[in-house]
């Protein structure tokens, strides 16, 4: 028996496939949301880290990922094939001090974790920051110029 969410899940992929027969060049775009609907991934990624995606100009972009508790040397960002992935580094964990001391109670969860985000072809990351428990990783969006408007002479 479907759920909601494979029903809503069958729904979105059969409105893309509807329009693979009225576009040229997208298949790739396409084959990525089928990867995302279509295998559950959407649903399976946990909800941890939070995270906001915000519009910070005309083809501006922010991902503000809450980190607190996390050093840099915890966590490292990675773009690949268009995916970029916030994850925690293995770290040794027998080792129970830092330069404050020894930890006697754990209370502060620094749990492993991996978050990814598609990224469009034209959309490029910029750095990443990490201040005050918050990792804001900058993109932009690069139109190139066959991509611009054009007059196009007639002859």
């Amino acid at each position: 028996m479907l759920t909601k969410e494979d029903k809503m899940t069958s729904k979105d992929l059969s409105i893309f496939n509807s329009l693979r027969p009225f576009s040229i060049g997208f298949d790739d775009m396409f084959d990525q949301f089928e990867n995302m609907l279509g295998n559950g991934g959407m649903s399976m990624q946990s909800n941890y880290p939070p995270y906001n995606i915000r519009k910070t100009g005309k083809d501006k972009y922010s991902i503000e990922v809450a980190l607190a508790g996390f050093t840099k040397k915890d966590v490292e960002v990675e773009f690949e094939d268009n995916m970029l992935t916030v994850r925690t580094k293995q770290t040794d964990k027998s080792d129970n001090k830092d330069q404050d001391g020894e930890i006697l109670h754990k209370g502060i969860s620094q749990r492993q974790f991996a978050r990814s985000f598609t990224i469009a072809d034209d959309v490029k990351v910029n750095g990443a920051e990490l201040k005050d428990g918050l990792l804001t990783i900058a993109c932009e969006r690069v139109i190139p110029d066959y991509k611009k408007k054009k007059l196009i002479e007639i002859k």
